[in-house]
Order: structure tokens, then sequence, then C-alpha cells
């Protein structure tokens, strides 16, 4: 009989797959020996497997080039990190060594980049792209950032006014683009996103504000919809509503030779996970490409904003069962040593799923579960009713320990969750740890951060004494 967890892995997935396989009895995820990590850090325990980053970006850009090559397209590809998605100095140091560019979202994002240019990580040809509702604090960085000689910033527009505030900070002329407010699906409780300016409002806006502004040059055109880039009517509908304002726009206006597509790749969620990434980029400059020829215009050079594709799969979280709870006939509850709301709250906050594995005991076992955290929150649980597919797991054995691991977490958890900060109920925050190669392909690690103490959590809380 097929009883073991590994046999339940072969029969749903083809498994082993790129990233997971199995050494005899243990995961491994990207040949690093998860056993070997815990034995050496402990768990909980949430870790960051930097050349992934790195690998996503090559992978994007090569989709890309392949593309433009078969098009013949006339336009450059330039790849620019959300760095919303993680703003930790680890992540940006790996994603800029690929030669890419940046997209803000608030007033200290910009300080970061000071900072990157301070340590010679962003250079004068970086691309900023500013998007967000600009406040006061938020104008005044970006201004001082152009101010200082980076021209290659580029506020993105996102109501009327925003222009005329950055005019009375930014001493020269500077480049902006226009954000369009894209229509959502049906199934959103808004019909139009709060960010950036309608579809039909866009040129009357250009000619009111910008075409006679001495001061102003208008260089790039953002788009971007909520549910990402999917293979669906109503993506490429929106797709092309932005085109023929493109297209539009640039017969007077010659400056605009920018498209800013956003991102919205998905990550892999899934040992099921299916998405053919080459197709959707191969479709999206052919249709740019051909839309432009059809209106007689130059096509533009096309920007991505990859955020959760660019740091989400280097990410994992690993945790303890430690105790089961038989709470009814049928329903058995595997406690972790840990939090979901705390450390992974896109699981119970927009019932997101990772993908979820036992890291040890592949060779036991299996029975069906729910996981629970440490939290005295009843939204605090990972289960079938939630996240579709029902868990099963090696059976609970007090005296043969299971961890289990979350993979593809590196995007937003961190920023969410609060990282260094209160966490609900007081549950600490995990020990955070670095993996890298180095030249010869083997891995080294470095201790991020330790485990939250109380002191720390007591202080936030104003128990000075």
């Amino acid at each position: 009989m097929n009883i073991t967890y590994k046999d339940l892995i072969d029969q749903t997935y083809f498994f082993p797959q790129e990233e997971f396989t199995l050494d005899e009895n243990n995961l491994q995820f990207h040949g690093i020996d998860l056993m070997q990590l815990i034995e050496e850090y402990g768990a909980p325990l949430k870790f960051t497997y930097l050349p992934k980053i790195s690998e996503n970006i090559q992978r994007a850009k090569g989709w890309f080039q392949q593309a433009i090559n078969k098009h013949n397209y006339k336009g450059d590809y330039h790849y620019s990190y959300c760095t919303k998605s993680s703003h930790f100095q680890h992540v940006l140091h790996e994603a800029l060594k690929n030669n890419i560019h940046i997209e803000t979202s608030s007033a200290f994002d910009i300080n970061i980049v000071e900072r990157l240019k301070k340590a010679g990580k962003v250079k004068q040809d970086t691309f900023v792209l500013c998007n967000g509702f600009k406040r006061a604090q938020y104008v005044t960085n970006i201004a001082r950032l152009i101010n200082s000689g980076h021209q290659n910033c580029i506020p993105i527009i996102d109501n009327y006014e925003e222009i005329e505030l950055l005019s009375e900070e930014i001493t020269g002329d500077f480049n902006i683009g226009i954000r369009i407010a894209s229509e959502e699906e049906p199934k959103f409780e808004f019909y139009t996103s709060r960010l950036g300016i309608g579809y039909k409002n866009i040129v009357p806006f250009y000619e009111e504000q910008i075409k006679n502004n001495e001061k102003v040059e208008l260089k790039m055109l953002h788009f971007f919809i909520n549910t990402g880039i999917r293979d669906n009517a109503y993506y490429w509908n929106e797709l092309n509503k932005c085109l023929r304002v493109y297209t539009r726009l640039k017969k007077i206006c010659p400056s605009l030779d920018s498209l800013n597509i956003g991102g919205g790749f998905p990550i892999k969620n899934s040992l099921a996970f299916e998405y053919d990434y080459a197709y959707m980029i191969d479709e999206i400059v052919n249709q740019i490409n051909r839309t432009c020829q059809e209106a007689g215009v130059p096509v533009p050079h096309i920007f991505t904003e990859f955020g959760s594709f660019t740091v989400g799969e280097s990410g994992g979280a690993i945790y303890e069962v430690l105790y089961q709870k038989q709470q009814n006939d049928r329903e058995k509850w595997n406690m972790i040593n840990s939090s979901f709301i705390t450390t992974l709250p896109d699981t119970w906050a927009i019932s997101k799923r990772f993908i979820l594995l036992s890291i040890n005991r592949w060779n036991d076992e299996y029975e069906r579960v729910l996981l629970g955290g440490l939290t005295c929150d009843s939204d605090d649980y990972y289960n079938s009713e939630q996240h579709v597919n029902a868990i099963y797991l090696p059976k609970y054995k007090k005296e043969k320990p299971l961890y289990i691991g979350f993979f593809n977490t590196g995007a937003y958890q961190e920023t969410i969750g609060g990282f260094g900060g209160l966490q609900h109920c007081l549950i600490p925050s995990p020990k955070q740890v670095l993996i890298n190669r180095n030249e010869d392909g083997t891995l080294s690690t470095t201790l991020f951060s330790e485990q939250q103490t109380s002191e720390q959590l007591l202080q936030i809380l104003g128990y000075d004494n």
C-alpha cells in the first residue's frame, strides 16, 4: 500500500521538482539541507535564499529579449524592482547586481535610494520610478533626489495636484509619468482603481497641465491592474485600452517614449503551479508592437515593476509541530511553535496559499490535519477550508519531532507582519537567516536577526524599567 508521505506526494504531483528534491527522508530546497539548517539555527526560522532573486530577474530579462528579437521590436526593455515587496538591504543589494531599476511607493523609499547611491549600488543612470499618492515628505524627498542631479528619477503622477507640488520644490526641468486608473474586474467592490487618472481624462490632463508647461516633460505612461498579468479576456482588454491611450497621447506628445506595464507576474504557490511566462511576455510585446504599427507611432520602451516575482520565491518559513489536539472525532489540530498571523499574515488577511511541505519524516505514514498557530485568535490557522487543498502531513508522534516548511514566502510578509515590532499576543518574530552561494558553489549562511526577546517587546510597549 502507498501509505507514506512520500507516496502521497509522488502520486499527487510531479516530484522531484527544480527547487524541491528529497535526500532519503528529508526535503531539500535548491540544494539546501533544511534539517541541517534547523540543527544549526533551530525553529521557528525564516530564511532568504538570495541567488533565487538574481535567477528570476535573469529569467524575465531573457524572456523579454527573446520576444523583442522575435518581433523585431525597436524599443528597449527595463526591469524594475518594486521595493515595497521587501525593503531589506540584502534583497536590494542582490537585485541590483543585475543592472535593474527601482520603483518606489513612499517617502522613506527615497532615503533608501540615497543610501544605495552612496554605497554605489544605484548608479546615476538607474531609473527611479516614484509611484503612489505623494504627501509632502514624499514630494520633498523626490525633489531632493532630482535636484541632486538624478535626472532618471521619474515621478509617476497619481492626481491632478502633484505636478504643481513637485514644481514648487524641483529647481530645474524634470520628467514625469502618468498612471492610468485601470478599471477592475466585476468581482471587485469598486469599478476603478483609486490610483492614477482615468482613461478618458489623461489626454485632457496632458493638454491642460503638461503640454505648455516648459518645466515638465511627459516620458512615461504607467499601467497596472490589481489581479496581475493573466491570460484572460479582462487583462487583454485592459492592456488594449491602455495601448489606445498611449498611441493617442504619443501623436500629440513627442517626448512620450516609455510604457510601464507594472508588475503582476504570479509566483509558484503549489507543486501543481503552471504559468507560461514566455508566452505571456511574447504576446504582450506582440500586442504593443502591432498596436503601435497600426496607429503609425514608434513603439515605446517597456518597463516592468516586478516585486513578488523578484523576491517571493527566495523566502521560506520553518516551524516545528509542538503538539496535536484531537478536538472531535475527525479534526486533528497540529499546533506550530509560532503564529500564522504574525509570520505569514497573508494566509489569514487575503487567504493566500503558499507551498507547504513536511521537511522530515517523508517515509512515515501520513494523516489529514489542520494547522494552528500560538495566538489566542480564532483566525490563526491554516487549513483546507481556507486554502482549497486538504493538509496531509506525517503522523504526529511526540517522540519524533516533525518540522514543516512554507515556501515562496519572500514578498510582503515581513513588512505586513511588522518585522522587529509588536506581534499579536506578543509572539516573537523568529530568527532570520540569509543563504548564499560561494564562488565554488557551496552554500553559506548568515544569521540576519535573532528571535525577538521579551526585553525588546517590553521596551516598545514602554516598560523601560
